[in-house]
């Protein structure tokens, strides 16, 4: 069976969020609030120690009274919110709540987001050859108007996000949301995507897997071509580690 539509994922994936720093910083200068280089390094650090960031890196110790929350903060925008809003006040920032509410509103801006250097060629090509597209994300905001701001919304022909759902990968209803919208069968669908646990799922369902590394946007310059490679090639060439 021939590969004939492609679901990707988005953070880490198709884009990545901007470091820590630059998070902050940007957030401390659009706020008006004073810091000092150090501190805004040395706070950076605390919320991506915390897992803050969403998008970013997940929390090193993640307190026990916020596990459930964590498990489930893609189920609705509701507790995606509270679960970032939570890990952030464990960094204890010392610019009180503005910053806090601004760093949540921050990452889900354009800005905040960088397109892998290959992005828009791979999906430009996709949309060339006649190549269904989905964008498949554990999210809980509406991430079209980010695609959209860097050129790339109208390369996408479906978008399947779980917060509007209320279901997450690895769960395979997701993933057969996608193939529904795409008019596929799943087997004809590779899924494309950087977690191991979340991004497989779609094994379950016969959808072939092709993972990529998630890494900054200057360390993976061509990471989504060979995605091009494996289109109407077969399964037997897709990697389903």
């Amino acid at each position: 069976m021939t590969v004939e539509g492609c679901m990707f994922d988005f953070s880490g994936t198709l884009m990545r969020i901007e470091p820590a720093a630059d998070w902050l910083r940007a957030v401390l200068t659009d706020t008006g609030t004073a810091a000092t280089e150090a501190e805004v390094e040395e706070y950076a650090a605390r919320l991506e120690r915390c897992g803050a960031q969403p998008g970013g890196a997940s929390p090193r110790a993640l307190p026990s009274r916020l596990a459930g929350l964590w498990q489930e903060r893609d189920l609705s925008a509701a507790r995606h919110r509270a679960a970032y809003a939570a890990l952030a006040r464990q960094a204890d920032l010392p610019w009180g709540r503005t910053v806090y509410d601004a760093l949540y509103a921050r990452h889900m801006t354009p800005a905040a987001w960088r397109p892998y250097p290959d992005t828009a060629e791979v999906l430009t090509e996709l949309r060339g050859r006649d190549v269904p597209v989905a964008v498949v994300s554990n999210i809980g905001w509406d991430l079209r108007p980010v695609l959209r701001a860097h050129g790339l919304a109208d390369l996408v022909n479906a978008f399947v996000l779980s917060y509007e759902h209320g279901v997450q990968k690895p769960d395979p209803a997701l993933f057969r949301t996608a193939c529904q919208a795409l008019g596929l069968p799943p087997e004809q669908v590779v899924m494309v995507g950087d977690d191991r646990h979340a991004d497989t799922g779609a094994l379950a369902l016969g959808c072939p897997v092709h993972l990529v590394d998630h890494l900054p946007v200057y360390a993976r310059p061509a990471g989504l071509r060979p995605v091009l490679d494996l289109i109407r090639k077969g399964n037997a060439e897709l990697a389903t580690r």
